[in-house]
């Protein structure tokens, strides 16, 4: 991406914006949703895409929430994430077999739903599968309303033509959006950059417009199928918000030696994206992760193409990057049954 086409993203996000210290910056005036979050100093906040939405520039993973031994670990360490200024929150409603969402709906007792903006997955491509997997997620959350709900795993070629077809999942997403029970539609993915240009492509023909787009984005993918180069531009250029995550690649990438964790996060920040979602576990790797945010400021063309180097020999291959060229991460690969 050129300097003046990158300003022109980073704009549109709000990354500009954000980076003085206070992260308090507004590039547009939020929706009144977006309005009743506050925003903690210290945190970065953005715009997400077209939606009027302002979010923590730091999104809170769900698969890693609903790992911890005792339900009382996972709220206390949820509730921190948001008491510290973190307002996007992701999950899915096969992470842990449902645990995760469990997990966070009892955090968001006690007036803490108001404070965040919540995310989940569905894998279903039918109607009826669809339809089934939302109402256990909204039963699981204790709210009637999720923010945003994303079609989970589109990593495969026939994934767009499924959703959208007669009786697909899209029409339950957006029978359920005008019920009032979710606010906005994206997609997922891991796999393949043409996977998500395809499902671009297959929305446009059916007059369709994303509100947000989630993609592996991290320091290894500007060398192997890289999402970075040829799925973000289009996304911004459709005000589609850009949601990053594989910022470790569930942990490969920083065994490759050639990562370090701050360095990592502040690469992804600096691209044009709203949310970088991180796996959190521990309250350890909360505090390191806040910490880089805390001293984020974005990163140089140059700075990122020195960083981006170090990569060079080891992102190859996609060695690193399993989701990309392993089952490993295929969740509905390992379990058909859940596409419907």
């Amino acid at each position: 991406m050129q300097r003046r086409d990158f300003l022109k993203a980073a704009a549109a996000t709000g990354l500009v914006a954000v980076a003085a210290p206070s992260g308090t910056a507004q590039t547009s005036s939020p929706q009144a949703h977006s309005s009743q979050r506050a925003e903690t100093p210290g945190m970065i906040y953005r715009q997400l895409g077209t939606t009027g939405e302002r979010v923590s520039a730091i999104g809170l993973g769900g698969a890693h929430v609903g790992q911890q031994p005792t339900q009382e670990e996972s709220v206390r360490l949820i509730r921190s994430a948001i008491d510290r200024g973190i307002t996007f929150l992701d999950n899915c409603w096969d992470y842990n077999g449902g645990l995760s969402e469990v997990r966070v709906g009892a955090a968001l007792a006690d007036g803490y739903r108001q404070r965040v903006f919540l995310m989940t997955k569905i894998d279903g491509r039918t109607k009826e599968a669809y339809s089934h997997q939302l109402e256990e997620s909204i039963a699981r959350f204790h709210t009637p309303t999720i923010d945003l709900v994303q079609f989970h795993e589109v990593i495969r070629m026939e994934d767009p033509d499924r959703i959208f077809a007669k009786g697909g999942a899209m029409e339950a997403a957006r029978d359920a959006r005008e019920a009032g029970k979710i606010r906005y539609i994206g997609f997922t993915g891991h796999k393949d950059p043409a996977v998500h240009l395809r499902m671009l492509e297959v929305a446009k023909k059916n007059n369709f417009h994303f509100d947000t787009v989630q993609m592996p984005i991290n320091l290894m993918d500007a060398h192997f199928r890289s999402f970075a180069k040829q799925v973000v531009p289009v996304a911004v250029d459709q005000g589609i918000g850009v949601l990053a995550m594989k910022t470790f690649g569930g942990g490969p990438i920083l065994k490759s030696n050639t990562v370090d964790p701050r360095d990592a996060i502040h690469y992804s920040l600096s691209q044009p994206v709203s949310v970088v979602i991180v796996g959190m576990d521990k309250a350890d790797v909360l505090d390191s992760t806040l910490q880089a945010a805390s001293t984020f400021q974005p990163l140089t063309p140059q700075q990122q193409q020195a960083l981006v180097a170090r990569t060079a020999d080891a992102a190859a291959s996609g060695e690193f990057e399993l989701f990309k060229t392993t089952p490993h991460f295929d969740g509905t690969a390992h379990n058909p049954n859940w596409l419907g």
